[in-house]
């Protein structure tokens, strides 16, 4: 039964159905050919030479096999060494554990106190460090080479993580400032009543209130210098490179036949543990980030 305008239930039903999986598809698509490049990747990297080069591109491994995957861990060409990924992906997680570490404490300290602990000159400083935050890499290369060379750090781990630190710091601040603006003053009042000082204050009922935004500060941090490259190949030097380095200097090392199968089982191990990081922690990150954003 319609009216006069001539609407029907069931036609509206079936628009809205229609609708619903015109957006499946449409994002099904969106999905397939997002990951298309994973998907040669993966199957790539566990063929032979011979199949990827009588075989195609997109075409399922006839035959599997996990030697380049070995080959890329331990025995991969990068110039004149022939060690593989393994010194380089611990060396990236020597300078990726303590750096995020770091200017997470860091950063959950300024936050605290630029939100909370306010005083003359704080919102100057709030624009300063979130200034810096969109400086782009390149426009620090030569002051940081001069810092580092003057601290004595140049082409080492400790350097390294001091530049990721720093730049770092803009970042962070600014996630827990935002996370810190929403928490009610008249907590911290009730606590300096109670006797509480500056450090009891955060340690007690800050940090307890900041799992959220620590996971990610966490999550963003990691994943900036784990993925960094241009910070890598500038600071560094033999044996102290990261992981992203090294997979460069191996890809761009041929001698003799290309290894396709080779790059690209070391292209996904140096991408794994970032990988791994937004499998497992991804909806804690939207949650935190989603967490800081009614005020501030």
């Amino acid at each position: 039964m319609s009216d006069l305008s001539g609407y029907t239930p069931e036609r509206t039903d079936w628009g809205r159905f229609a609708l619903r999986w015109g957006l499946f598809v449409i994002l099904g698509l969106f999905a397939l050919w997002y990951l298309a490049p994973l998907f040669v990747m993966l199957t790539t990297s566990v063929k032979t030479l011979e199949e990827i080069r009588t075989g195609s591109l997109i075409a399922l491994p006839r035959e599997i096999t996990f030697e380049p995957w070995a080959k890329a861990w331990s025995q991969a060409c990068s110039g004149i060494t022939c060690e593989g990924l393994r010194p380089y992906f611990f060396n990236s997680i020597l300078l990726a554990v303590p750096s995020v570490a770091i200017s997470t404490v860091i950063g959950a300290l300024n936050g605290y106190v630029i939100a909370q602990w306010r005083f003359r000159g704080a919102d100057t400083i709030f624009a300063l460090l979130l200034f810096g935050c969109f400086i782009p890499f390149q426009v620090v290369l030569l002051p940081m080479a001069k810092m580092l060379g003057l601290l004595g750090l140049a082409g080492t781990i400790p350097g390294l993580m001091l530049v990721h630190v720093v730049y770092g710091i803009g970042f962070t601040t600014l996630f827990f400032r935002n996370f810190y603006v929403t928490i009610p003053a008249d907590l911290l009042k009730a606590a300096k009543v109670d006797g509480a000082g500056f450090l009891r204050i955060f340690v007690s009922i800050f940090l307890p209130l900041s799992v959220p935004i620590v996971v990610v500060s966490i999550i963003w941090q990691f994943t900036q210098i784990w993925n960094d490259f241009l910070f890598g190949v500038s600071f560094s030097s033999a044996g102290s490179q990261p992981v992203t380095v090294a997979l460069n200097n191996i890809v761009n090392s041929t001698t003799g036949v290309k290894e396709y199968n080779v790059d690209m089982a070391a292209a996904i191990i140096a991408a794994l543990p970032t990988l791994l990081v937004y499998v497992v922690a991804g909806k804690y990150f939207i949650r935190g980030l989603t967490a800081g954003s009614v005020k501030g």
